[in-house]
């Protein structure tokens, strides 16, 4: 029996450094020599999934933007997408009406950008901003028009409860949308994406394409429940949301003592073999 094991990244398989540790890159690479199969599925892209997991050596395809993306993460090839249809630029416009001007990703000319307009941003978007410091696909426009430009798939709003929590009850049904607390910043995030991109649709795409009978995955976030809802077994870590617990299988210990990679040590052998 062939099984998918799979984690989220920030606040689940990274410590609080926003790293993996030498001791859980080296347990996951010692257990994936022996036949274990794992992957991971994050809101990051693949390009800062892969900075922040630097000595894992993950080489099947990896979930990126909350399932908006399956990639290759040797050949960097997407494998599977989710983009959003036109209307999408009304949303946009209406944000822009709201003031809030938010971080729009999509592929421009055949190449992955972000997209904001500094001049407009707040706390939040500036410190985003300065973080992706010498990022290959940082986009700095002037207009709001230019943030519409390309092929979008994803919208990070950064801004106050009372300006977000409107859109998030107007859209949440229409589209995929995430509202909460970014773990580092403590910021307020709602993030937008098209309806058919969660990390459940696509564990289960990878799932399919790899030929697996179960998924074992791990989490923190309310971002992780409709993976949880579609996973075999389910473990959330200590810190996790409350809501996330209560849909778990069992809650394993926290992020910061490496208790993926413990579990994963502790537990392979005695259940699904890759």
């Amino acid at each position: 029996m062939k099984c998918l094991y799979v984690s989220d990244l920030d606040g689940t398989l990274l410590r609080s450094n926003e790293r993996t540790s030498e001791y859980t890159n080296d347990v996951i690479n010692s257990l994936v020599e022996k036949g274990m199969i794992f992957s991971y599925a994050t809101a990051r892209s693949l390009v800062t999934a892969k900075k922040v997991t630097k000595g894992l050596c993950a080489r099947i395809p990896l979930i990126v933007y909350n399932g908006g993306f399956i990639m290759d993460n040797v050949t960097e090839e997407i494998l599977a997408a989710s983009y959003f249809d036109r209307t999408i630029q009304n949303v946009l416009d209406e944000l822009f009406d709201n003031g809030i001007y938010p971080i729009v990703y999509s592929y421009i000319n055949g190449a992955e950008k972000f997209s904001m307009i500094p001049e407009k941003g707040n706390r939040g978007t500036i410190s985003f901003l300065e973080s992706r410091r010498g990022d290959i696909r940082t986009h700095v426009v002037s207009t709001t028009e230019e943030l519409k430009a390309g092929d979008v798939f994803y919208i990070t709003c950064i801004d106050e409860p009372e300006k977000l929590k409107p859109f998030y009850d107007k859209y949440k049904d229409i589209y995929h949308c995430v509202y909460q607390r970014d773990i580092y910043s403590k910021e307020q995030w709602l993030e937008i994406m098209p309806r058919a991109a969660s990390k459940a649709n696509a564990v289960i795409r990878l799932k399919n394409m790899l030929g697996c009978d179960r998924v074992v995955a791990f989490g923190d976030g309310k971002n992780d429940i409709d993976m949880f809802e579609v996973a075999d077994e389910c473990y959330a870590v200590e810190n996790a949301h409350e809501e996330l617990k209560k849909r778990a299988t069992g809650v394993i210990g926290v992020n910061d003592e490496d208790s993926v990679a413990k579990w994963l040590e502790q537990h392979w052998m005695c259940t699904c073999r890759g």
